[in-house]
Parts: C-alpha cells; structure tokens; sequence
C-alpha cells in the first residue's frame, strides 16, 4: 500500500475545492445582481414617455418714452463749407438738446459727400452736401415741442420717432408674460394628455425663450398748416412684451 506523500494530498484536496469556490462567487454575483436590479432600478433603465409643448403669453403696455432722431442737411459749393454750415447748426441744435435735459443724446451719422450732375455722358462735380443726425430720449409728451425747438435751432431732418415703455414697466411686463406662457404649455399638455386617457407626472426639463419687445409703430400727426406755431402732437401707442417657455413632461 502506497501513502500519498503530504504534498500531493494537499494538491488533490485544492482541486477538490477550487470548483467548489468558483460555483460560490459565481452564485454571489448572480444573488448581488438580482438584489441591485430592484423594481425601481429596472424602471429607470426603460425610456420616459414625455410630452413637449411650447406656450406663448404677451402684455401689452402704454409706451411713456420716445427716442428722436433728427438732424442737419447742408448743400453748398465746396465741402469746406458745407463742412462749416453743418458744424454750425448742429453745434446749436445739441446746445438746445442739452439745454433741454434731454436723455441719451448721442451722434448717429456724419456724413460729407460730392454732388453730381450727368449730361452727354460726362459727369460733372456741382457741389457737396453734409448732415449731421443725433439721437436723443424724452418723455413721449416732451417730444413734440423740442422738435419744433430744434428744427428753429437749424435742424432740417427729423428722421424718426419711436416710442419704448419705462424699463421698469417692461420688466413687469416680462415677468407676466412668462407666468402666461407657462400656463398655455400645461394647458396645452393637459388637452393633449387628458384626450389620450394618460397622467401627467412630472415637468422633466424646462426652457425660457428669448422674450421679444418690438416697439409699436410711431404715430405723428401733423398740422396741415405750416406756418401754425401749435406744437407737433406725437402720439406713442403700446407696446407689446412677448415669452416663450417649453416644457417637457412625462407621462
């Protein structure tokens, strides 16, 4: 009869229990899976059902300030002088605008250009011309007497008028109408979902758009008799405030 040596009986008892610990960590790892896979796990892996809609809301608000622009326009036979002409009144307008407290009173163009004139095919250098425009804001009802001020000062363009709401007006109006384009989106998503028989559960992602405030057109109305020495009445209007928001909901 043969004794194993201790060496071999140890080796035999090693290959005896090797397999016997691979089918326990592979059965471990099968139960640690099972447990972390839980119900709540396994809904998360399965894609959302979400609705997106977009809602819009608008506040219309009464305009209370108008941005002017208006300026001088000089013709003459060189541009030396016109150049001179058009530094001289519009120095004066300014003068009157400053004198007037007016806001934001800034210099929007200057230009210096030749004159032309065409005939038999040959162009011919008549003179020059030169402008000057400035920019400026007032109360609406401010705007119409400081026209006529400056056009006696010495301009000859007025080249617009556009009326704005007060900051903090436009501010509140923004705010509102954000809270109604939110309402329009849930609204919206509430038909949609209501008529498919579905809940909604929750609001996944939201977006604020850009909230537009496009100015209302101007109104002007003149006197049909120029030598009047009424003032020009100048008439703002409202102006709207518009939002946008998107939401995305699951369902």
């Amino acid at each position: 009869m043969t004794i194993p040596f201790p060496s071999t009986l140890a080796a035999r008892c090693r290959s005896k229990v090797q397999p016997m610990m691979a089918l326990t960590s592979i059965s471990l790892s099968i139960l640690l899976t099972s447990v972390l896979m839980t119900p709540s796990a396994l809904a998360q892996t399965q894609p959302m059902n979400t609705l997106t809609v977009t809602g819009q809301g608008m506040e219309n608000v009464p305009t209370s300030l108008a941005q002017v622009t208006l300026g001088v326009e000089v013709q003459g036979k060189t541009a030396a002088e016109v150049q001179q002409e058009v530094a001289r009144r519009s120095s004066a307008v300014v003068g009157l605008l400053r004198s007037r407290n007016v806001e934001q009173l800034q210099t929007t163009g200057i230009n210096l250009n030749p004159n032309f004139s065409y005939a038999n095919n040959r162009q011919q250098l008549v003179g020059y011309s030169g402008s000057n425009t400035v920019s400026f804001r007032v109360p609406t009802e401010r705007a119409g007497p400081i026209m006529d001020e400056a056009v006696k000062a010495g301009a000859s363009q007025i080249n617009g008028v556009s009326f704005i709401a007060a900051p903090e007006v436009i501010s509140t109006a923004r705010s509102q109408a954000l809270r109604e384009a939110t309402l329009d989106a849930q609204a919206q998503a509430k038909a949609v979902l209501d008529t498919l028989n579905l809940s909604p559960k929750q609001v996944v992602k939201i977006q604020v758009n850009s909230t537009n405030t496009p100015p209302p057109r101007p109104v002007m109305m003149m006197k049909a008799d120029a030598a009047s020495q009424a003032s020009t009445p100048v008439v703002g209007g409202e102006q709207q405030v518009e939002a946008s928001v998107t939401l995305e909901i699951q369902f």
